[in-house]
């Protein structure tokens, strides 16, 4: 059984930090390439970041130089460290993962920025 599980949402001032953990059991992690969504209210989900299994890494624009995706293989959780926070990036934000199984989600964590 496929589970995700975020963590380290919170409320936080503008320009402040968070960092996100999505732990995962199930898969062969190592081998997975992992991701991070957001959803802000009223809005669609999009990607954030995305990590794969050799460690390369994309983001989206509106992050890039403030967000950080990384893993940790033996721990099977994958990181999205979040710098210079705006209000913009308020949101729920999931980890995902797509194994030959089928797309899994976390059940997010809420990440509040205020201005």
């Amino acid at each position: 059984q496929v589970q995700l599980v975020e963590s380290g949402g919170g409320l936080v001032q503008a320009g402040g930090s968070l960092r996100l953990s999505c732990a995962a059991s199930g898969i062969s992690f190592s081998i997975n390439a992992m991701g991070w969504y957001r959803q802000a209210p009223g809005k669609q989900r999009e990607l954030v970041a995305h990590i794969t299994s050799g460690g390369s890494t994309n983001y989206t624009d509106s992050v890039k130089g403030r967000f950080t995706i990384s893993r940790d293989n033996a721990k099977n959780t994958v990181y999205l460290q979040m710098n210079s926070l705006k209000p913009e990036d308020t949101g729920v934000y999931y980890c995902n993962t797509r194994t030959i199984g089928g797309l899994y989600w976390g059940q997010g964590t809420q990440v509040t920025v205020s201005s």
